[in-house]
C-alpha cells in the first residue's frame, strides 16, 4: 500500500470524527472539549493530510516502511492524545501519563517525518532517482 494513499485516508477518517465530534457539541451546545476536537483536526486530519501530499509528491517514500511506520505511529498518538485532552478537560487527571506518552509519540512521529524530508531531496531528484532505478 503507498504511503500517500494510507495517510489520506486515515485524515478522512479523522475529519470524519472532528467534524463528528463538533456537530455532537454544538447540538449540546457543550463546548467543553473544543481543544480535543481541535487537536484531532489538526493532528488527524490536517497534519495527516499534508504527511499524504509530501510522500505523493515524493515517489521514493510511496512504498517506504519508514514513511508506513510514520503514519501508523502518527496516528496511535492522534487518537490516544485526543482522547486523553478530552479526559483532562472533563477533570480525569489520570490520563495526565497517557497524554504524556502520546505527545512523545507525536513528537518521535515528526522526528521520523522530519529524517524522511532531508534524506529524500527534491521532488524532482525523487522522482529521477524512481526512473533510473527502474531502467
Amino acid at each position: 500500500m503507498k504511503s500517500s494513499s494510507t495517510s489520506f485516508k486515515a485524515a478522512c477518517l479523522f475529519a470524519l470524527a472532528g467534524l463528528g465530534m463538533g456537530i455532537g457539541m454544538a447540538a449540546s451546545q457543550d463546548h467543553s472539549l473544543m481543544p480535543a476536537h481541535a487537536h484531532l483536526n489538526l493532528l488527524g486530519w490536517v497534519s495527516l493530510f499534508l504527511f499524504g501530499v509530501y510522500y505523493r509528491l515524493h515517489p521514493a517514500l510511496e512504498t517506504s516502511r519508514l514513511a508506513m511506520t510514520q503514519i501508523v505511529v502518527w496516528s496511535v498518538g492522534t487518537t490516544f492524545l485526543t482522547v486523553a485532552v478530552a479526559a483532562l478537560h472533563l477533570g480525569h487527571t489520570a490520563f495526565e501519563p497517557v497524554a504524556a506518552v502520546s505527545a512523545l509519540l507525536l513528537f518521535g512521529s515528526l522526528g521520523l517525518f522530519t529524517v524522511l524530508v532531508f534524506r529524500s531531496g527534491s521532488p524532482a531528484q525523487a522522482a529521477t532517482r524512481v526512473m533510473t532505478a527502474a531502467e
